[in-house]
This record gives structure tokens, C-alpha cells and sequence, in this order.
């Protein structure tokens, strides 16, 4: 008799979770890849104020020509290590400039927290969060600036 409880083979990391009877009384394996809890952990990490980007400078450059194309990347900038029945993340942000960056990193790590609890129904057993950068508001719009202004030789 083949065992039917295995994980599947697959090229990612999985993290597979046994389950009680659900209230119909079937038993079985929840599998939840990898790349889904990075995207749950990035998308409650752009949520909280103050966040303006995930990701070191590559992965934002990467992750710009990405949203050109219309393949925005969720995970970006989120680096998770998931067990049988804990999950650990790692976040790189950008905060937006004037705000506190311990309430900003503070805000990242409940709000990540909550999710992954809520949503992939995994217990967290920490949720670390590196400040990469701070975006300052009008910095992107000095070149447009440039473009606009009237050539100062002939």
C-alpha cells in the first residue's frame, strides 16, 4: 500500500501542516509552498504606514521593470523559513521620511504577524525587519523638474 501522507516532490520548499478532521469529519495535509507565504508577508507589509517599498535596491529595480510588464512581485523583499508549524520572516523596507523607523519596523512585524497567523494558520515565531532606506518625497521629481526647464544655452 502506497503512503499517502508523503509530501509532494516539487522544485520550492514546501511547508505541510497536518490538519484536524474539518467540522465534515475528512482528515488530510494542508501544503502550503513557500511563495505563498512570502506574498502573504509582503502584501500585509505594504499595508502598514509609513512603507513605502520592500527590497534592497535590486530587488526594487528588478521589481520595477516587473510592474512595467504587469508581473508585480509580492514577495519581494521577504525572505520566510517555514517549519511544520512555525514560520519565521525576514523584511527589507523602505520607510517614508518623517516617519519614526521603530514604529514603521514595530507596525511591519504585528501587521505580518497577524497575517501569516491568520491566513496561512501558522504560528510566527519571529518576524525580523531591516530599514534598507528612507524615501524622501520629491527626490523622484527632480529630473521632471529638469525636462521642464528651458535650456540655458542655444
Amino acid at each position: 500500500m502506497a503512503d499517502t501522507t508523503s509530501t509532494p516532490v516539487t522544485t520550492s520548499t514546501v511547508a505541510a501542516r497536518s490538519t484536524t478532521p474539518s467540522p465534515s469529519g475528512v482528515t488530510g495535509k494542508t501544503v502550503i509552498d513557500d511563495a505563498v507565504v512570502s506574498k502573504v508577508a509582503g502584501i500585509a507589509a505594504r499595508e502598514v504606514n509609513g512603507v513605502h517599498s520592500l527590497g534592497g535596491g535590486a530587488a526594487r529595480a528588478i521589481g520595477a521593470l516587473r510592474d512595467a510588464i504587469g508581473q508585480r512581485d509580492f514577495g519581494q523583499g521577504v525572505k520566510v523559513e517555514v517549519g511544520e508549524k512555525q514560520v519565521a520572516a525576514d523584511i527589507v523596507i523602505v520607510a517614508e521620511y518623517p516617519v519614526s523607523l521603530q514604529q514603521v519596523a514595530d507596525g511591519v512585524r504585528a501587521g505580518v504577524a497577524r497575517a501569516l497567523e491568520q491566513i496561512v494558520g501558522m504560528e510566527v515565531a519571529e518576524v525580523n525587519v531591516t530599514v534598507q532606506d528612507v524615501f524622501i518625497p520629491g527626490d523622484d521629481d527632480d529630473n521632471k523638474d529638469d525636462e521642464k526647464k528651458e535650456a540655458r544655452v542655444a
